[in-house]
């Protein structure tokens, strides 16, 4: 058994969600400690008078223990990058420009049929050792860039034998998003390729999913399709989440939120009725702030959301295109400077509810008898120094199940 002491425990508390303005409660322990067992399992948390016997023991020195962090959101495998792209959008040029001279999601999904697994693993490689060092333990990662039977395939797989390899470094997730693009083979033929979704790949992939998403919005999957889709990925044991009203109002929260989806992310033009559907049904509202920085968009109205009684996450987004960035520490500035979210509502954003935007919440993103002993120990003793240090990593060390991995 192993204990950690002299720590400044800041969590939230529950296996669910934590809705509306109760995201800004944490329990706070000073002199706190925790124990853990051989199998990375938190067994005590409390008081370090009263802990229990430890054959090792790690004194953090008055720091500020915090759950890893959760990154619920990310397309962290892809092959190929889009630099020039992001240079010609800095000149002011369009999406349809940017598409017109060969790039957006298809040079991705080109790029990335043309990878090798290994490519795409090793590529991932990267990612996670950035992750680690700032505090995330569990990432979810999702497909999207194949748009085909065999890519969506091999996109998945990677992601198992990431999961298999970075077993004792961080939890990964895996969510199944063919329904990402329309592919150029299907263009003008939106209904037909959801047809190929539901018909081959959903009863395909059950074994390399536990998530089924969907980009809901116009011109790509609208609310008919997406609402077919999702339901045939429900009836075969999927959870489902959605990308809901990023570029338009049109009402991909609301159907999240009929069909009990996890969680509707983006949200930036998400309406009160959206607002008030996910509030009442549980469905996790997943704000991505790097992405609206990077777009120079509006940004998701989340106070709006959490005043309404929704329950937030954040999450970074990481994408070759519109958001190349997997930075927690972006995210906590962005969401605490520009958001208008607490402090205390950011770090439940970042873990429980981020947890619970995978379903995953009975087991990790608190720190709590039972759970996964998953911490970040920041280099300073108050959480008020995570926006404070604006944009930069106040991370000192990750633990995954105990074992100190950065």
């Amino acid at each position: 058994m192993k204990g950690f002491i002299n720590a400044t425990i800041v969590t939230p508390i529950g296996k669910s969600a934590v809705k509306g303005t109760a995201m800004g409660c944490l329990t706070t322990i000073n002199n706190g400690a925790v124990a853990v067992s051989d199998d990375g399992i938190i067994t005590y948390v409390g008081d370090q008078k009263a802990m229990p016997a430890c054959g090792e023991t790690v004194d953090l020195g008055g720091r500020v223990l915090l759950p890893g962090f959760v990154d619920s959101h990310t397309h962290a495998v892809f092959g190929g990058f889009r630099p020039d792209e992001f240079r010609m959008r800095l000149e002011g040029r369009s999406y349809m420009d940017i598409m017109n001279a060969g790039g957006g999601i298809q040079s991705t999904v080109d790029a990335t049929r043309k990878a090798s697994a290994d490519e795409l693993l090793h590529s991932l490689d990267f990612f996670i050792r950035r992750m680690s060092e700032a505090g995330v333990t569990t990432v979810e990662i999702k497909s999207g860039y194949g748009l085909d039977t065999a890519t969506e395939r091999k996109m998945l797989e990677v992601t198992a034998k990431a999961k298999e390899r970075y077993a004792g470094r961080i939890g990964i997730e895996s969510t199944f998003l063919g329904a990402h693009a329309v592919p150029r083979e299907y263009a003008g033929r939106t209904a037909e390729y959801t047809d190929l979704i539901i018909n081959e790949m959903l009863p395909e992939f059950r074994g390399l999913a536990s998530n089924c998403d969907v980009f809901c919005e116009r011109g790509v999957f609208e609310l008919d399709d997406s609402r077919r889709l999702m339901e045939a990925a429900r009836a075969l044991g999927y959870n489902v989440k959605f990308h809901a009203d990023e570029i338009v109002q049109l009402g991909g929260a609301e159907l999240a939120a009929s069909l009990g989806a996890l969680s509707a992310d983006h949200l930036l033009h998400v309406s009160d009725e959206g607002i008030r559907a996910m509030a009442a049904s549980g469905t996790v509202a997943t704000c991505l702030p790097p992405t609206a920085f990077a777009l120079r968009e509006p940004y998701a109205p989340a106070r709006k959301m959490i005043d309404a009684g929704c329950a937030v996450a954040l999450a970074t987004d990481l994408n070759p295109g519109s958001c190349f960035s997997g930075s927690i520490p972006l995210t906590i500035a962005l969401a605490c400077i520009y958001m208008n979210m607490s402090v205390e509502e950011t770090v439940t954003a970042l873990t429980l509810n981020g947890a619970a935007a995978l379903g995953i919440a009975h087991r990790v993103g608190t720190i709590e008898p039972g759970k996964e002993a998953n911490f970040a120990v920041l280099a300073f003793d108050s959480i008020n120094f995570l926006p404070y240090y604006v944009a930069m990593n106040c991370v000192e060390s990750t633990y995954y199940k105990g074992q100190k991995i950065s």
